[in-house]
């Protein structure tokens, strides 16, 4: 599906409240236009000694309305512009974490946090200020730029000395497509340095507990400075365009006020043009300058923002690597067999493959173990089997159905999954429990954390399942973190259950704990346990011993004690000690 980028969507849902700003920016800048003749009526009247009293009344009026009414009409016009980019950052924040949501794990494996943030916060700001505070001024800018140009030609202002006064001003342009692809390349480099620090910045953040304990501090403050004095570097660089660019537009203004001046008083001298007209001519070359500060502001920040836009185009145009079939169809795990049949996979960029010849079947109910070498390609099998990433057509099938013909929300709702980093969210315990059943009651969450033996812990805090954790449950302990993580994936009550050596952290008691909860609520459920320690597998229905990338051994835990291998030598040393490895290895 082809993307339509950032703003032609926005733009389709305001464009009619752009329009009535425009209107309204229209309408002020009219009646601005008409202070220059109000005055130089004036002035006219003063010098032929026709002014009387009431006519400095009425001038007077004349002039306060037009102040009030270019300040109250212009005034909403802003309100409006502003308004609609506020909710740009709105509908475009939004639509970036959607689209985040969506991609791949790749795509994550290849960008950090800071990157990410980078999007969200600099760029989303840089193109709301060109497309709010820079299209207001424009509009402004161009308006009145026009409405006194428009006031000159139909005053009594020969055309001979209003071409003069613009003819500089024609300029523009040329000077526009000289420095404007200049600063948009410059203004890049601002903001891809600007996202280099901010994913160092929360890659540093989230280290500083190591930093502090190896005494590494000042390696970590040079570390961040140098991506520091790169932003410092590029944004001098673009300073040094851009301030001789906005110095040129209102210099072209200046030189339209000296030639006015010039000429128009030369006129005015020989008695070619009446002093009301030359005092109005003036005030408008003057009037102009302030639109043309705006102008070269304005072409500034779009050049810049042009550069962020450009971001978070390429951005929304990243597709994810999994998508779904247009013909998927649901599954249901808690009857389906799972086949996998001579499945190899191999990373992205990869020049050896993960998994080589996997052969597989797992039916509805059985408990799997898999035990091996770190890097033998445990993780990898059942990220497969969630759909993280896309098997070979065919080479997995859950039912008769190849699980690339599966809708991912009826794959992944039915498999909790517990990983080994026991990721926890900055809210309360009770909230990352029943993370995925937020219709859950205090009473199934307490069950679940009973089953994950993390109940005892919670209630000795003071706020107990209220309590709020710190950033990645920073509050609790390895192995609490972990169980925790535990009672999410058992409230879930799914058919099917990973565990990815997710009991690691916690000690040889409370895993036989676990694991006999685990046996006993999770009968007539498949289960799949990862794990380095035999002890978690010897209920198990099936084992699976993998050494790079393949199943090297099969069979019960009695089975593989009875062969030579890897099981047989683990066994050994976790539960006979290691002087007896070798004998079985």
């Amino acid at each position: 599906m082809k993307s339509k980028g950032i703003l032609k969507p926005y733009f389709g849902d305001t464009w009619r409240i752009y329009a009535s700003s425009f209107a309204l920016h229209a309408a002020a800048s009219i009646v601005y236009a008409y202070f220059p003749k109000v005055l130089g009526g004036f002035t006219d009247r003063l010098q032929s000694g026709e002014l009387a009293g009431h006519d400095v009344v009425r001038y007077s009026l004349l002039l306060l309305a037009v102040g009030a009414g270019h300040a109250v009409i212009g005034g909403y016009g802003q309100y409006l512009i502003m308004y609609v980019g506020r909710l740009f950052e709105f509908m475009t924040r939004r639509r970036l974490f959607a689209h985040f949501s969506e991609l791949s794990e790749r795509y994550y494996s290849q960008n950090g946090v800071g990157k990410m943030l980078s999007y969200f916060m600099n760029d989303v700001t840089g193109v709301r200020e060109s497309i709010s505070m820079g299209i207001n001024q424009l509009a402004m800018a161009t308006l009145l730029l026009l409405s006194c140009i428009g006031a000159m030609l139909l005053s009594d202002i020969p055309l001979y000395l209003v071409a003069a006064s613009v003819g500089p001003l024609l300029l523009i342009p040329w000077i526009v497509t000289r420095f404007g692809p200049a600063i948009r390349k410059r203004s890049m480099r601002v903001q891809e340095a600007l996202g280099a620090m901010t994913e160092t910045a929360e890659e540093q953040f989230g280290g500083i507990r190591v930093a502090k304990k190896f005494a590494v501090e000042p390696i970590m403050t040079e570390r961040f400075g140098s991506y520091v004095d790169r932003i410092r570097d590029s944004q001098l660089s673009l300073v040094r365009m851009s301030s001789f660019f906005q110095a040129l537009v209102p210099f072209l203004g200046s030189m339209s006020l000296i030639v006015t001046l010039a000429l128009g008083g030369y006129l005015t001298v020989t008695g070619k043009l009446t002093l009301g007209n030359f005092v109005a001519m003036t005030l408008y070359v003057r009037m102009l300058m302030t639109p043309l500060q705006q102008i070269g502001n304005v072409i500034n920040t779009v050049q810049r923002s042009r550069a962020s836009l450009q971001r978070l185009n390429e951005l929304v145009e990243v597709r994810p690597d999994i998508v779904e079939a247009e013909d998927a169809v649901p599954v249901d795990l808690g009857q389906a067999v799972v086949h996998m049949q001579g499945l190899t996979f191999s990373y992205p960029g990869a020049s050896e493959p993960a998994l080589r010849d996997i052969d597989l079947e797992i039916a509805p109910g059985m408990t799997i173990g898999i035990v091996g070498r770190t890097g033998s390609g445990k993780t990898t099998l059942v990220k497969l089997l969630l759909r993280m990433y896309d098997p070979p057509a065919g080479a997995i099938r859950i039912g008769e159905t190849d699980i690339r013909k599966l809708t991912l929300e009826s794959l992944r709702s039915q498999i909790a999954y517990v990983p080994q980093d026991g990721f926890l969210f900055s809210t309360k315990i009770r909230d990352n429990i029943a993370f995925s059943r937020r219709e859950a009651g205090q009473e199934e969450i307490e069950i679940a954390a009973k089953q994950a033996r993390i109940y005892d812990n919670i209630v000795q805090f003071p706020d107990r399942f209220e309590t709020k954790l710190g950033e990645r449950g920073i509050t609790l302990s390895g192995g609490q973190r972990q169980r925790t993580s535990l009672a999410r994936g058992l409230i879930k009550q799914a058919p099917f259950m990973i565990l990815d050596d997710s009991v690691s952290a916690v000690d040889a008691v409370t895993e036989s704990e676990i694991v006999q909860t685990i046996r006993e609520e999770r009968r007539g459920k498949t289960t799949v346990i990862i794990t380095h320690r035999i002890s978690a597998l010897k209920h198990a229905d099936l084992i699976l011993v993998m050494e790079g990338g393949q199943i090297v051994q099969r069979g019960n835990h009695e089975e593989l004690l009875a062969r030579p291998g890897l099981y047989a030598a683990l066994h050994a040393i976790q539960e006979e000690g290691s002087q007896h490895a070798a004998g079985h290895y």
